[in-house]
């Protein structure tokens, strides 16, 4: 039976694991340095986006709530800051895992070297690497997924009072749970795990792939954070596939 001190500590190793990713900053600097590229060019494409949305709010909240002009001022002011604070949060939560695909696909060969690296200090590469397709469709899975998560996160925080923390909070828990599954989806497809297989493996360790994942989003969103995280990410996901495959597999 899984206690919640004993969920409390799998959560803390899985953040545990992204922060010795970001020990290889230290290690291997000039390895690391090859991530930022891809992380910093769709950085700069998406953070641009986000920051027209943000500019266009004000407007975009006044064309959709035209009935709330006879309202009295307070009333019409908080439902349309609600409703902008429930756009801007599905955007973001969609932005992380538009991000993270985004990256993983243009970095393909960046991040194979770092996850190489990773897998051999732990023993042997696996011969067969994840490919290039095979990244371009967990990527679109990965944002078609991350798409329900901005919509869910967008209905939540339409809830008066506390629909904006709901929201932020159920998007930034859910957003790591698909952060955990495609950053280490590269080392377990690898070893021959496909989709189905992959997320039986991390139900088996939930509470660990949950804390290196909503680590890894709440990190995404601190400016520059994705950028200099993202490589980080990589190594940690790595290390985080090797505690979900069982020895005797690790092993073959």
């Amino acid at each position: 039976m899984v206690t919640a001190a004993g969920s409390a500590r799998e959560f803390g190793q899985g953040v545990r694991l992204l922060v010795q990713g970001f020990g290889w900053w230290r290690r291997r600097p000039g390895l690391m340095l090859w991530g930022l590229l891809p992380a910093a060019i769709v950085s700069l494409v998406l953070g641009a986006a986000l920051i027209a949305l943000a500019t266009q709010l004000p407007w975009l909240t006044d064309a959709v709530t035209p009935f709330a002009d006879a309202w009295p001022g307070v009333w019409s002011v908080l439902l349309r800051v609600a409703l902008g604070a429930a756009v801007f949060g599905g955007a973001l939560a969609l932005t992380a895992v538009t991000f993270t695909a985004l990256t993983l696909i243009v970095g393909e060969p960046f991040y194979d070297r770092i996850w190489r690296a990773v897998e051999a200090e732990g023993g042997t590469v696996p011969e067969a690497g994840p490919g290039f397709w095979r990244s371009v469709g967990d990527g679109v899975d990965l944002i078609v997924r991350g798409a329900g998560v901005g919509i869910l996160a967008f209905l939540l925080g339409l809830v008066p009072v506390v629909g904006g923390i709901a929201g932020t909070v159920i998007g930034v828990v859910l957003t790591g749970r698909l952060l955990a599954d495609e950053l280490s989806s590269r080392a377990l497809a690898a070893r021959g795990y496909d989709r189905r297989a992959r997320r039986a493996l991390l139900r088996t360790r939930r509470a660990r792939a949950l804390g290196f994942g909503v680590a890894t989003q709440v990190c995404f969103l601190v400016p520059l954070g994705a950028v200099i995280t993202m490589p980080a990410a990589v190594v940690g996901a790595t290390l985080l596939a090797g505690d979900l495959i069982p020895v005797g597999a690790a092993e073959d």
